[in-house]
């Protein structure tokens, strides 16, 4: 008797449905199971106005693993940046895929670089991290905040509503719309989104699916993505939080080594604390090490004043007296 489908729950979004179908194809080719696409519409897609009111990018996934909880599909991919990193009784990532590139890039009307636009130019983000990126590289721009799919931002910079806007690099690799890109920030200068670049496969847990889903994980994908959440999650940052945090492994170093990179910005770019550290990649291969390793970075951060600079709750109560409510 021939296997039902397996049922891949997704938002609608060009982006969404990129990513998700390039996760279908590698689940066909390793399981010989046919896969369809599960349309789902979030909160994040039908709502307006500034994510961080709407309760941030968590407003994307809760659609997708409410049908996934409910037996509407047997497995969702998110954004890995989208996914919150509080666990939800009852799923949990079945895989971390080979990882498109993690860095910002920016995008302006007449090709210029951040260096390169004119002063005053009008940037578009609708993200507190990036804005604070922006003004401390330059103080002088108005950044105003944007919504709406990557093709609906382009449309806003050509029309003139926008000189130029920041967005992930790897979102624009999936779509292919390199072509748009007119300035990259590399990641050890501009650390982006914990797991920016990478998705995350969620299932059900103890689901007979997810010992399928389990082969489509990169080892290099998981260790960095899950590091960068680990911090994340150490820190407790809130929706409106401007912290970047990038991992990379240099594979040329006799233990893989992992270099990590955090900072955390004020709103207004003005100030930064910034952490850089380096772990053997077999010691944050597993939860455990990754634990350990974002319980070091994190104490560092609130040890040199990042309480003091955002909302993290996690420095509440720690002896650097750094921490912050809420």
């Amino acid at each position: 008797m021939t296997e039902a489908p397996l049922r891949l729950g997704t938002r609608a979004s060009l982006l969404a449905t990129t990513q998700s179908g390039l996760v279908a194809d590698a689940l066909r080719a390793a399981t010989g199971r046919e896969v369809e696409l599960v349309r789902i519409t979030t909160d994040g897609d039908v709502l307006s106005g500034p994510l961080a009111q709407l309760g941030g990018t968590g407003v994307f996934v809760a659609a997708l693993r409410d049908a996934l909880l409910r037996g509407e599909c047997d497995l969702v991919v998110h954004s890995m940046k989208d996914l919150p990193t509080a666990d939800v009784a009852g799923l949990r990532i079945g895989a971390v895929p080979p990882r498109a590139p993690a860095r910002d890039v920016l995008c302006s009307r007449g090709g210029e670089t951040l260096a390169g636009l004119p002063h005053g130019a009008v940037v578009g983000s609708g993200s507190p991290r990036r804005v604070a990126q922006l003004l401390r590289a330059r103080p002088d721009l108005e950044v105003r905040g944007i919504r709406g799919n990557v093709d609906t931002r382009l449309r806003k910079v050509d029309e003139g509503e926008y000189d130029a806007i920041v967005l992930a690099e790897a979102g624009l690799v999936r779509i292919g719309r390199t072509a748009r890109i007119s300035d990259v920030f590399e990641s050890d200068l501009w650390p982006a989104s914990a797991g920016q670049g990478a998705l995350a496969v969620e299932v059900r847990t103890g689901d007979e699916v997810a010992g399928l889903v389990a082969r489509l994980s990169d080892a290099a994908a998981e260790t960095t993505a899950l590091l960068e959440r680990a911090v994340l999650r150490r820190l407790e940052a809130g929706c409106a939080a401007p912290v970047g945090i990038t991992a990379r492994i240099d594979a040329s170093t006799r233990t893989a080594e992992v270099t990590l990179v955090a900072e955390v910005y004020a709103l207004d770019g003005a100030r930064a604390v910034r952490v850089e550290r380096s772990f053997a990649g077999s010691s944050v291969a597993a939860a455990t090490g990754r634990t350990d390793a974002a319980e070091a970075v994190a104490q560092q951060l609130l040890d040199a004043g990042a309480g003091d600079l955002a909302d993290l709750a996690g420095g509440a109560g720690s002896n650097s007296g750094a921490g912050s409510s809420g």
